[in-house]
């Protein structure tokens, strides 16, 4: 109808401004005349508005969810605006796993993600822990009880070498419990085997709450039945533990160990622990943000690697692959990553056999999942390890920043998406340096993937650490 852009809307409404956005695949703030937006003013008209003949407003910027990257995610030429907003129906923009910034226990925070941490404890399960029977070992109102039985440790399926761990925890009078750090399954003695950080009143244990148990005493605190939380520091042969941000002990080992399990105790009297959180240290930076120093490139295959003038790593046009030089074998990997279509298939490859095509363990990421469960990866979803073991729930979404840490250990492989555990992995094949034929140990590359001609991503922050020996 001619003239019909010069009519400015009388009532803006949101979901017609992010249903143009997202249906037209623009950035926000551009001016769209598109069909889409006539045919939604002419809806708000049948309902009694106002009868819009056009979309000449420009788009209004979109109130994200609390759980979102603080940054928008379309400042980019080329970047589909897609579902950058969930705020106005009520769903997570993190997937609804419990990684927004709400109150409540067993969440991270943005911040938390962005900065690295992660969850080691989902609030609701014990995945990620070793079962275990000798004690009454449960989760009970968001926390990780147990009661009765035997001494017992309930250990994390992975081992950690340097970290900050930040744990909350609640005993009884007569409780006598502990964390057990870089810790073996089986103890004898904690004084070589690990480093028991003792949960004890001074009535119970000569070692009060704080303190190494045969390493070093702490500095004596007021017993308390509150929740109380310890953070750690574990550095090579240097530690630190604040209790309720005070610190109550320093201490340094000659002897250090290098890695092992985070292991909850269970000795004498109730005892609860939740908001287990841990953030990996010394990963050094895979990708400079200005070039592709460090990379192996593959011009004769048809995926194409570049960096934007954001410093990002962008992926797309095939099939291919871009590759570390530096070779990782035990490592932690951190990636943020982001989708640019619909549904895209594409996998983080680790301990690759070098030059060949994705030939490794495939983190694969793929954020589809069947009739709007979440629980029910489409093609194995992000996180899981392709053709080995699905993700327990597509935690990211498409059009949005997500985080993704990847952590293997000998045979044992575990992927945490936004912080969440989302796969949990052990290879019990017989030895093989062919990832494909059996499990490999061996230092191999990590390689992004091109996997068709849809393929469009970006990644930046990429940083790793070898694991130390034990």
């Amino acid at each position: 109808m001619t003239g019909a852009k010069s009519f400015r809307p009388i009532v803006k409404s949101p979901w017609i401004t992010r249903l143009c956005a997202e249906k037209a695949h623009l950035p926000r703030g551009v001016r769209l005349g598109s069909p889409l937006c006539r045919l939604a003013s002419v809806l708000i008209a049948g309902l009694g508005v106002l009868t819009l003949l056009g979309c000449s407003e420009s788009i209004q910027p979109i109130t994200r969810a609390e759980s979102a990257p603080p940054e928008p995610v379309t400042v980019v030429k080329g970047l589909a605006a897609g579902a950058v907003a969930r705020a106005e129906t009520g769903e997570l923009a993190r997937g609804e796993v419990g990684v927004s910034t709400t109150e409540g226990p067993n969440r991270l925070s943005p911040e938390e993600i962005a900065e690295g941490w992660i969850l080691l404890f989902d609030g609701a399960t014990l995945f990620g822990w070793q079962p275990s029977q000798a004690a009454d070992w449960r989760v009970e109102d968001g926390a990780i009880v147990a009661t009765t039985g035997t001494p017992d440790l309930l250990c994390t399926t992975s081992q950690f070498g340097d970290y900050i761990l930040r744990v909350e925890f609640r005993s009884e009078p007569k409780t006598n419990s502990g964390i057990f750090l870089r810790t073996l399954r089986q103890v004898t003695d904690a004084s070589k085997e690990c480093y028991e950080l003792n949960i004890a009143s001074p009535e119970l244990s000569g070692f009060p709450t704080g303190s190494f148990v045969g390493r070093k005493k702490a500095i004596p605190v007021e017993e308390s039945t509150d929740w109380r939380q310890f953070e750690v520091t574990a550095e090579g042969e240097r530690f630190s533990v604040r209790l309720n941000g005070v610190e109550v002990l320093q201490y340094e080992d000659p002897q250090p160990l290098g890695r092992g399990f985070i292991g909850l105790q269970f000795n004498q009297g109730r005892i609860a622990f939740r908001n287990i959180k841990l953030k990996p240290l010394g990963l050094k930076p895979l990708f400079n943000g200005q070039d592709l120093s460090g990379w192996k490139t593959y011009p004769q295959l048809a995926a194409r690697a570049t960096v934007t003038p954001e410093g990002w790593l962008r992926l797309q046009g095939g099939r291919g692959m871009i590759e570390t030089e530096q070779l990782f074998g035990d490592f932690t990997l951190q990636i943020e990553i982001f989708v640019n279509g619909k549904e895209l298939n594409s996998g983080v490859f680790f301990r690759c056999i070098p030059g060949e095509q994705m030939n490794g363990y495939e983190s694969q990421i793929h954020n589809a999942y069947l009739s709007g469960d979440r629980a029910r990866p489409r093609d194995c979803g992000t996180g899981g390890i392709f053709r080995r073991q699905d993700a327990r729930r597509v935690v990211a979404n498409d059009f949005e920043w997500f985080s993704k840490t990847i952590h293997a250990a000998g045979p044992h492989m575990a992927v945490w998406v936004n912080g969440y555990q989302v796969s949990d992995w052990t290879d019990t094949r017989p030895a093989d340096a062919n990832p494909r034929r059996g499990c490999r140990v061996e230092p191999g590359s990590i390689m992004l993937q091109g996997h068709d001609p849809t393929t469009d991503l970006f990644f930046r922050n990429i940083r790793a650490a070898t694991l130390p020996p034990r």
